[in-house]
């Protein structure tokens, strides 16, 4: 598992948020605003929890990972990252 690909990919939804370009996905979806966003997070939710109650692997695995990309763009609009949410985690479980 490389997870520095997260750092990676926090990075470019940084830059195309800043630096829009054209025809890109993520460029898009950030300047129809955090709406938008939250929605396709929403959406990419319930595919998750019908891909795991279907037990398909796969699918629940191309789903978790539509899910995690529409939140860190999620985040990201809000001016936060993964490592922010890193950090509450463990904040709570040193409790």
């Amino acid at each position: 598992m490389n997870l520095n690909f997260l750092t990676e990919l926090t990075h470019l939804l940084s830059a195309r948020r800043s630096t829009p370009q054209e025809g890109l996905y993520t460029s898009e979806l950030f300047s129809q605003g955090i709406d938008r966003i939250l929605k396709k997070v929403g959406e990419e939710a319930g595919e998750v929890i019908i891909a795991a109650k279907n037990a398909d692997k796969e699918e629940l695995s191309n789903e978790a990972a539509d899910l995690l990309f529409h939140l860190m763009m999620a985040l990201e609009a809000s001016d936060l990252t993964l490592s922010d949410v890193v950090s509450v985690l463990e904040e709570r479980h040193s409790k």
